[in-house]
């Protein structure tokens, strides 16, 4: 019996994740994985059941990661708009210096390839910002609007700023992420 290699599988999942970037979930064949994580198409097979088992399991992970960092030195006791100013620039950084990752989760949310129980089990890695939206809500700072809402409004627009900093049409520099910040409170404070 093979034992399982910690490398291999970060190895496939590595590649899953360059693949997804340059050509899309549907131009990412489990060869084509294989063969640029160095592993024969079978061995994929030891570590993931299959091509949708190995997708979500990089976007869990991806996401695991991507909170880690959003909560970096945030404490539920900060007040609202510190914390969400804490939060708010911890995934601008993010996003920034981990465009591959970020790059993937954004196709992932547009995608049907991720399963529904694997983004609500994302969903919970998510929950101190939630949590301090709802604090914000009933304490009559944040919009009493759906998170969904919230999210998109605060959030989300990052994606298309570094998008456009990627391609070089605009500077994504200290000074534009502060004026983006303050569109992305505005957006959601009462």
């Amino acid at each position: 019996m093979r034992t399982k290699s910690s490398q291999k599988r970060e190895a496939l999942l590595e590649a899953t994740l360059n693949l997804v970037n340059n050509n899309g979930f549907h131009a990412a064949p489990m060869s084509k994985i294989a063969k640029l994580a160095g592993v024969s198409p079978a061995t994929i097979y030891l570590y993931f059941k299959s091509k949708q088992d190995l997708i979500n399991q990089l976007y869990i992970n991806s996401k695991i990661a991507f909170t880690e960092e959003a909560f970096v030195n945030y404490h539920e006791s900060m007040p609202v708009k510190k914390g969400f100013e804490l939060i708010w620039f911890n995934i601008a950084n993010y996003k920034i210096k981990q465009t591959c990752a970020s790059s993937f989760l954004a196709q992932c949310e547009t995608t049907p390839m991720i399963d529904s129980k694997i983004r609500e089990e994302a969903l919970e890695y998510f929950k101190p910002l939630l949590q301090l939206w709802e604090r914000g809500q009933q304490e009559e700072i944040i919009k009493p609007i759906a998170s969904h809402i919230l999210y998109a409004n605060a959030i989300y627009p990052l994606t298309f700023l570094l998008s456009s900093h990627k391609r070089g049409d605009f500077i994504l520099d200290q000074e534009q992420l502060k004026i983006a910040f303050k569109a992305a409170w505005d957006s959601i404070k009462l």
